[in-house]
């Protein structure tokens, strides 16, 4: 959201993030890329936190409603709710973006969470709905989402122009801290994005012992944070692979973490359009992927990137020796997988038509 605002502003047009004060210590005001964002105070504790977010976002919509043609929304949650009711009372059109798809995703989140399909409901009289990807598409279908509300616009990532150089990028993370630190010439294979148990994390970890086996300087860094990290830890220690295997936490520009990578590695259970995937395809970092509908999406060849059936070790191990065995083959998957994103997901593809689509909502 933060990407497509300072392309909207590059091209003209005025635009505020409104988001969350998650930390009591966050300033509530600041200026990100040329962009204002603006931070709600929320009590820390969860239910209340919630509820008070949700007044602030209201409070907001109303004081500034005649400051702005169109609001559109991350996720088809409590910020949704709101906006969609703001909108419908002061005749403001709202696009909601579905983030995600399968266990991590919003209709998912509509079926588990409290309130659920009160906020699903809620979400249905929006006036548009973009689907990052085909399958998500087809569960808003499924979720009794109007077919024509649903707007497919793929997610995009910039596209560098240049490339960092591999040995200046690990020189700099090992700067950065200890643990950043490699052996000469060591393979590094990155996973980035939520530590979720549906990414497929352990059984990635299952596989890296015949990866170290082959390659024992090999290193593994899973890059993010999610509520599966805890139990990550604990498997990586279980497995002894505390030499091997790092937990950094999160990065705000991985362009370093991608730079320095022999493979990056996607072995989800289920997927939207992952804009991790799509990064490390535009920086020419070599993929192995989950064959799951979204990856599909992206990955339309072997030339682009290899897939392998989720939840299957041997194939995902397989595949990842497969890559680092033969640099001539890693480097023209990545330079395969970054002409595929160049062509189909950039960012300037993205947020042109989600400016086409805004602007043709607050016509109607």
């Amino acid at each position: 959201m933060a990407r497509l605002a300072h392309e909207f502003t590059q091209r003209g047009h005025t635009v505020t993030v409104l988001t969350a004060a998650w930390s009591s210590d966050w300033p509530l005001y600041l200026v990100h890329r040329g962009v204002p964002v603006v931070r709600l105070r929320q009590s820390s504790w969860r239910w209340r936190g919630t509820w008070e977010y949700m007044r602030g976002v209201g409070r907001w919509l109303r004081e500034h409603r005649k400051e702005y043609d169109a609001i559109l929304v991350s996720m088809l949650k409590h910020s949704a709710y709101v906006a969609v009711g703001e909108g419908r009372r002061w005749g403001i059109p709202v696009v909601l973006r579905a983030e995600g798809g399968g266990e991590t995703g919003d209709c998912r989140f509509h079926e588990t969470a409290r309130f659920g399909m009160r906020l699903r409901r809620r979400c249905q009289d929006t006036a548009a709905i973009v689907a990052p990807a085909d399958s998500v598409a087809d569960e808003l279908l499924m979720a009794g989402f109007a077919r024509e509300k649903i707007i497919s616009i793929a997610n995009g990532v910039p596209i560098p122009e240049r490339l960092p150089m591999r040995e200046a990028a690990r020189q700099a993370l090992a700067g950065i801290h200890d643990d950043l630190r490699l052996e000469k010439n060591a393979p590094l294979v990155v996973y980035t994005g939520r530590l979720d148990r549906a990414k497929g994390l352990g059984e990635l970890l299952w596989a890296w012992p015949r990866i170290v086996a082959r390659h024992p300087h090999a290193a593994l860094w899973l890059i993010g944070e999610g509520p599966f990290r805890d139990e990550l830890f604990r498997q990586i220690q279980d497995a002894e692979l505390l030499e091997s295997v790092r937990l950094p936490g999160t990065f705000d520009n991985v362009t370093e973490i991608l730079a320095a990578a022999d493979l990056f590695v996607l072995p989800s259970y289920a997927e939207g359009l992952s804009l991790s995937l799509l990064e490390a395809m535009a920086h020419g970092v070599p993929v192995v992927a989950s064959d799951v509908p979204g990856n599909r999406q992206v990955i339309s060849s072997p030339e682009e990137g290899l897939l392998v059936p989720p939840r299957d070790v041997d194939a995902l191990a397989h595949a990842m020796l497969e890559v680092l065995d033969d640099a001539e083959r890693a480097e023209s998957l990545g330079h395969a997988g970054r002409r595929r994103v160049a062509a189909a997901f950039s960012l300037d593809r993205m947020a042109d038509e989600h400016l086409a689509l805004l602007e043709r909502v607050a016509a109607g």
